[in-house]
């Protein structure tokens, strides 16, 4: 057996891995990087980047097909399956490269492939090939698809979305399990690929909000495109002639049988961390199978352990991962003397059509008593209409104490850039106030925010020394 003595040993060459094995570097510690799969991120392999560029496959897709209401007919376009596909392969493959090989350009002296599973405090065997004698372990091993029942019977035929993407032909329909982001976001897609979509979920929760009046909203809209299968159970699921067979129920018409040549289970991913053999390093998981972990130094309890990346089950979002791997390296490095982070104002995208995002706190985890929101309908907004994606609603959220942003939940149009503004307006702590002197053009997106705002001032009545000097006036804002 093969055996390494190194400052810190890194579980995993995702991103948070990638990132802490760059603060360790930095800090002139020894490392082992410790991988059990391929190269490549989550995020470039099956994650974010392949299952954007389905979604532009399909927002063409629907560009073409709803081109009659600007005056544009094109009734005679057609779908080539296998293209998209092709495409969304090659891209991906080419995404994935870049990361592959930056990773094997390392020494291979400080790679080792293999499972690593601990056999003491910061001690790890990799598959009865290497020991590794560390001084400190940083845990970034990521997250799996998780599958429930009753699909264990019929798993070798389930997709999880990490499947998707290897697909070589578009198939003819899909029961696409679970209203999440992942499920939305393929839902959506496939359906305007031409594929009969149906979306099953046990709840009748769409996507990541809290507020309300954005659950409504949100239902009112998808629903009128998507085929939404919401509050309902899947009693049974069964391989048969080459196709799946649900036997699902609700309470408004009983029971049903239905054939789909594919199933996608959206359900949620886990992380992966069941298999370390945690307990050899002191380390418990609570009744919910969670870890005692600080998300400003990255630390489990007050062992010279850390964790980053999807593996914390914290944020699972790339940007995150890769603040929590430079954490988790730089304090591997300082332990027993951590150091607390300030983490960046949460931020979260769903790229549906409306677009969703989270910013700041969200509407559950605000007191409401001290809260005042503004909101701006997009049925009516001025670029939105011009565009044809007048649809959706934003609500922003500020405390009454100081005028200050907190958070927002939105659904809109281009909301993948609002929401960046917004997120780093309310990390600087800006007062609403301040963010109505901000420059708007006419005729943009951004209009509708500051209807929003304007919203949000007259809710806290700004007066006085806080009166802003926002007095412009436009058309269609």
């Amino acid at each position: 057996m093969n055996t390494k003595n190194v400052d810190v040993a890194i579980i995993g060459a995702g991103s948070a891995g990638l990132n802490a094995r760059r603060e360790v570097e930095k800090a002139g510690g020894s490392w082992v990087l410790i991988e059990s799969g391929a190269y490549g991120t989550t995020c470039a392999r099956v994650g974010c980047m392949p299952s954007k560029l389905l979604i532009a496959a399909a927002d063409v897709a629907h560009q073409v097909s709803n081109a009659g209401k600007f005056g544009i007919q094109a009734q005679n376009f057609s779908i080539d399956g296998e293209a998209v596909l092709s495409r969304v392969r090659n891209e991906r493959d080419r995404f994935v490269g870049f990361v592959v090989e930056d990773t094997r350009a390392l020494p291979e002296e400080h790679r080792v492939i293999g499972h690593a599973r601990f056999v003491g405090a910061t001690i790890l065997d990799v598959d009865g090939h290497t020991r590794i004698n560390a001084k400190s372990v940083v845990i970034a091993t990521g997250s799996s698809p998780y599958i429930s029942a009753p699909y264990d019977t019929i798993r070798e035929h389930v997709m999880v979305n990490d499947d998707v993407f290897s697909l070589q032909s578009l198939p003819q329909s899909i029961a696409v399990i679970g209203t999440g982001i992942i499920g939305l976001e393929i839902g959506i897609a496939l359906t305007r690929l031409g594929v009969r979509t149906a979306i099953f979920s046990a709840s009748g929760r769409l996507g990541p909000f809290t507020d309300p009046a954005l659950k409504t909203t949100v239902a009112d809209i998808l629903g009128a495109e998507l085929d939404l299968r919401l509050s309902t159970s899947i009693n049974q699921a069964e391989f048969s002639q080459d196709k799946i067979v649900l036997n699902w129920s609700d309470r408004e018409t009983g029971h049903h049988t239905e054939t789909f040549d594919k199933i996608l289970v959206a359900a949620g991913r886990r992380p992966n961390i069941f298999d370390l053999n945690l307990e050899a390093a002191g380390v418990m998981l609570d009744d919910h199978g969670r870890l005692d972990w600080n998300p400003q130094t990255t630390q489990i309890g007050n062992l010279p352990i850390f964790v980053a990346g999807d593996a914390s089950g914290h944020r699972p979002l790339l940007h995150e991962a890769s603040d929590e791997g430079r954490i988790a390296g730089s304090n591997s490095m300082l332990y027993p003397n951590v150091r607390s982070h300030v983490r960046r104002t949460p931020l979260a995208i769903a790229f549906t059509d409306p677009q969703m995002a989270l910013f700041g706190k969200t509407f559950a985890e605000l007191d409401v008593d001290s809260l005042a929101i503004g909101e701006i309908n997009y049925a009516s907004q001025g670029r939105a209409r011009v565009m044809g994606e007048n649809k959706g609603l934003v609500r922003l959220y500020a405390d009454r104490r100081n005028c200050q942003l907190v958070g927002g939940e939105m659904l809109g149009p281009r909301v993948e850039h609002t929401a960046h503004l917004l997120a780093w307006a309310t990390q600087q702590q800006m007062t609403v106030q301040k963010l109505l002197e901000m420059p708007f053009y006419h005729p943009v997106i951004e209009e509708g925010i500051r209807t929003a705002l304007r919203d949000l001032a007259d809710k806290l009545k700004v007066t006085g020394d806080c009166r802003c000097e926002d007095m412009a006036e436009a058309p269609g804002t």
